[in-house]
């Protein structure tokens, strides 16, 4: 595998038009693609995911991934205009079973074929966020490594404001970002917060221009894609067991993955590059 900036871009057939997949240069690029109901989740959403994240798992070209919204949204959670029509028909959710304990076992498979399998992805997840976040949406983008967002982006947790108490790991992830008094505080209040406050919180990691802002944020994917992908790996690997382990753990699993990176074609390629006072080229191998 070579590193690649350009290069033709190419589909991945997520089975759904409401999740799209693509693969331009060594990032792969996936779509909420439901601009009319800015970006809400959906049965087709499931499904895509359950296509596309294992796919650029498996995909050599792909080095990093990275998840956005089309129509100017990243995602608004739950189809809270869905809710209300099955509410108001007394029905329930189009392809959701009946039952209670039925529905919990449904809400807990999508949570962990999206929020789980994004956080435990082998690859860095960018989160690429074009305006709204919003519910179940902003737990996704908080269940990638990275949030990029454009400057008219606004974070909003909006499970209070309906009446509901939170899914797809946003509680969790927000405690992990933020502290347990800061995340209580943005799921009891639920501020509209900016991509400036955002930024300032620790929520985002950069704020990019909303003009050009999705072709900037696979620019600065792809930059990103350009380092060592197996040391990539790692690092998460190290990082994500840190959140649960404690530090003699940590240690112990660190030694063997530092010794793994350090025996790949990329570190020789590093170190030779680092004395030769050039760029390396890292091949993933």
């Amino acid at each position: 595998m070579s590193g690649k900036l350009g290069g033709m871009a190419r589909t991945i057939d997520t089975g759904s038009d409401d999740l799209l997949a693509r693969v331009e240069g060594n990032v792969g690029i996936i779509t909420f693609n439901r601009p009319e109901r800015r970006n809400a989740l959906s049965e087709g959403v499931y499904r895509g995911f359950g296509v596309a994240l294992p796919a650029m798992a498996q995909d050599t070209e792909v080095r990093v991934v990275m998840l956005t919204g089309a129509g100017g949204a990243f995602c608004a959670g739950g189809d809270v205009k869905g809710m209300n029509e099955a509410n108001q028909s007394g029905g329930k959710r189009s392809g959701q079973p009946d039952g209670l304990e039925d529905r919990v076992a449904y809400l807990r498979t999508r949570q962990r074929a999206v929020s789980l399998a994004i956080h435990e992805h082998p690859k860095p997840v960018v989160a690429a966020i074009p305006g709204a976040a919003a519910g179940a949406g902003l737990s996704i983008a908080l269940a990638a490594d990275l949030r990029l967002a454009a400057e008219r982006a606004l974070l909003v947790t909006a499970f209070a404001n309906v009446g509901a108490s939170g899914d797809f790991g946003g509680s969790w992830f927000l405690t992990q970002l933020l502290g347990p008094a800061k995340a209580k505080e943005l799921y009891f209040t639920s501020p509209r917060l900016t991509a400036a406050e955002a930024l300032d919180l620790g929520l985002v990691n950069q704020v990019l221009a909303d003009d050009g802002f999705e072709q900037a944020a696979i620019d600065w994917c792809q930059s990103m894609a350009q380092r060592a992908p197996i040391a990539q790996r790692l690092m998460k690997e190290n990082i994500n067991r840190a959140l649960h382990c404690d530090l003699a753990t940590a240690l112990d699993a660190e030694a063997p993955n530092m010794i793994r990176a350090m025996s790949t074609a990329d570190h020789r390629e590093a170190a030779a590059a680092f004395v030769e006072k050039r760029t390396p080229t890292f091949t993933g191998q």
